[in-house]
């Protein structure tokens, strides 16, 4: 059995996978076992809400608040504006109220994941504070002298923009997020910046310049990017990205994309976003192995992580959920929205003033290609209304049978299901 006493913070993010880059490992690992240190990481707000994409960061965060360290969780306000280079092509640029509107939201999604209370208290900051307030001929004169154009040149991004085209305002980022690490250096005494291995250039860029401002010791370390087994983007689904906003994407369809994990990416997963023990997911990862049918890994992760974003409640609400979709649980327990949500991802049937047979609601909810395929699945006992077995095709739901009075949930066999909204 492993001596927990001796497992350093280091040790476990190294045990994860999470660290992948580091300017000095001996001297990041003797800052983050030594005396607490102030460090941050930035979200720049290019939407309404993170997404899942974003919790590598986030969850690192908490760990590193959780070794005794202090958090300083920056929103671009400024850089949000700007944006960083994408390999892809120049990115359009937001208004600054909107771009304003999206940092206030993003602020609040970051807030339960840290404490703020206590002598590591974590703290939100905004780069516009100490931009914003810049002039362009102090941004040149302090911060612009101070970067070679050679070794900007050589950013891969950078470099594989030039062809195609890379404006000044994109071009000139890095600068602007190595501005942000020496500000919150000298306001905070921050010694530490992490974020994602894409951010490699822009993160050393900063390193640099506090170097040259002639501040630290600093540090700094990039968590990998997550790419699925099959090679598609983290983070992304049929129906597009998976956001943390519950408006955006609801607790259901959230609680779903974890539970769909494929057998090949789910421990990597629990390492990157669980806050088990390593003890306690290597016993979950044999307990897998052993009974991979039983999906134990999924299950766990998902109940966690939807717990972690969207509170128990609604983690309980899409746990009972996808039970009783499936005939394991009481539908009479799912709240409105729950249901509303879950049928939603399977498709949901509108019907509004005379209620159609079992034989029609079949086929037009698409659970059967034609009338005679409805009539043959309810004959041989495969057709299903509120998890109760139909036998008549050519009978009509009775209004009463409506949960929260507007809902059917359809199911043919044991996994394939739909749903009903009725309005009058």
């Amino acid at each position: 059995m492993r001596d927990n006493r001796q497992v350093t913070l280091v040790d476990d993010l190294t045990w994860r996978g999470l660290i992948q880059d580091s300017t000095d490992p001996a001297a990041l690992a003797e800052a983050l076992s030594g005396d607490p240190i102030t460090f941050y990481v930035g979200f720049d707000p290019t939407a309404a809400s993170l997404h899942v994409g974003h919790l590598m960061q986030v969850i690192t965060a908490s760990r590193l608040q959780k070794g005794g360290h202090r958090p300083l969780l920056l929103v671009g306000g400024a850089t949000g504006q700007i944006g960083d280079p994408r390999e892809s092509s120049e990115r359009t640029l937001n208004p600054p109220e909107v771009v304003q509107g999206w940092v206030q939201r993003i602020r609040e999604q970051l807030a339960p994941f840290v404490t703020y209370e206590g002598s590591n208290a974590a703290t939100l900051v905004n780069n516009l504070d100490w931009t914003g307030p810049t002039s362009v001929i102090e941004f040149l004169r302090d911060v612009g002298k101070h970067f070679p154009v050679n070794k900007m040149l050589a950013r891969d991004v950078v470099r594989n923009r030039l062809e195609s085209g890379i404006s000044f305002t994109e071009f000139s980022y890095q600068l602007l997020q190595a501005n942000d690490f020496y500000q919150l250096h000298e306001r905070h005494g921050c010694a530490l910046q992490f974020g994602g291995s894409d951010q490699w250039g822009n993160i050393t860029a900063g390193v640099d310049f506090v170097r040259r401002r002639g501040a630290g010791p600093v540090h700094a370390f990039t968590t990998p990017l997550v790419l699925k087994a099959d090679g598609t983007k983290f983070g992304k689904s049929e129906g597009g990205a998976i956001w943390l906003d519950p408006e955006m994407t609801t607790p259901y369809a959230f609680y779903q994309f974890w539970i769909n994990a494929d057998d090949r990416d789910v421990n990597n997963y629990l390492r990157f976003f669980s806050f088990k023990s390593r003890e306690e997911l290597e016993e979950l990862e044999k307990a897998t192995a052993d009974r991979p049918q039983a999906r134990l890994a999924q299950r766990a992760l998902a109940e966690e992580i939807t717990a972690l974003v969207h509170g128990a409640d609604e983690a309980r609400q899409a746990i009972a959920a996808s039970q009783a979709l499936f005939g394991r649980g009481s539908l009479d327990e799912l709240s409105a929205d729950t249901l509303r949500a879950a049928l939603g991802e399977a498709g949901l049937l509108p019907v509004r003033g005379e209620m159609p047979t079992y034989a029609t609601l079949l086929k037009e909810s698409g659970l059967v290609a034609s009338a005679n395929e409805a009539r043959r699945t309810i004959t041989e006992g495969g057709a299903y209304v509120n998890n109760e077995r139909i036998t008549d095709g050519e009978a009509v739901p009775p209004i009463d049978s409506l949960l929260h009075g507007q809902f059917l949930v359809l199911r043919r066999g044991k996994r394939t299901f739909a749903g009903v909204q009725y309005t009058a």
